[in-house]
Parts: C-alpha cells; sequence; structure tokens
C-alpha cells in the first residue's frame, strides 16, 4: 500500500488513463491538431494544460521528496517528463494497436516501474 502522496500520484496516473479510455476520441483530435503548423488555440490550449499539469505534479514530486520518499537526487523536472511522457506513449500503443482497452491493461505495471524509478526502493 502506498502512502498518501505515493498514492496521490498514482491516483493522477489511473485518472489520466481512465480518462484517455473513456474518452479515445480527445488523443486523437489532440494528435491531429498538433500536426497543424502555426500557433493555433488548439495547441495553445494543449500548452496551458500540460503547463498546469506538469507544475501540478512538480509540487507533488517535491513534496514527496521532502518526506525523503523518492532518491534525494531525483531531477523533479525530468520525473515530470517522464510521468506525462509515458502516458503519452501508452496513448499512443493503444492507438496503433487499435486496442483502447490496452491503455488499462498496460499501466499498472508501468507505472510500478516509475514508481521503482523514482522511489528508494530497488
Amino acid at each position: 500500500m502506498l502512502r498518501p502522496p505515493l498514492a496521490a500520484l498514482e491516483a493522477i496516473f489511473k485518472t489520466h488513463i481512465d480518462f484517455v479510455a473513456e474518452h479515445p476520441g480527445v488523443p486523437r483530435m489532440l494528435f491531429g491538431e498538433l500536426q497543424r503548423p502555426g500557433e493555433t488555440l488548439p495547441k495553445q490550449m494543449v500548452q496551458t494544460l500540460t503547463r498546469q499539469y506538469g507544475e501540478r505534479l512538480r509540487r507533488l514530486l517535491e513534496a514527496v521528496k521532502a518526506r525523503s520518499e523518492l532518491h534525494s537526487e531525483l531531477d523533479v523536472d525530468a520525473a515530470v517528463v517522464l510521468f506525462i511522457g509515458t502516458i503519452q506513449w501508452l496513448v499512443m500503443q493503444s492507438l496503433l494497436a487499435g486496442d483502447v482497452a490496452r491503455i488499462r491493461r498496460d499501466a499498472p505495471a508501468v507505472f510500478a516501474i516509475y514508481l521503482r524509478g523514482i522511489t528508494h526502493t530497488r
């Protein structure tokens, strides 16, 4: 059982995965929109959401690190990028496979590996 701050991180991960699994059209639309040249309103919205999401994750990871539950040398910014990138890759894999349910099947093991990489547990 994870302690509260790490449980919160897991809850964020699962919520993001569940949202994508329940609304697979959202990433498809976003990926399509992000390929358009220039600064579009949807791109700006995604940039803002991603920045705010990253800041929220950064604050949470810093709080967990302050409790000595993460490696003292952990690069929090890199951990945020990896967290978001992991979800994005799970989304891409499920869309490429044409199997939206895959994201829910793969997510627990992927999160466990992520968690092992940022915590003291080896």
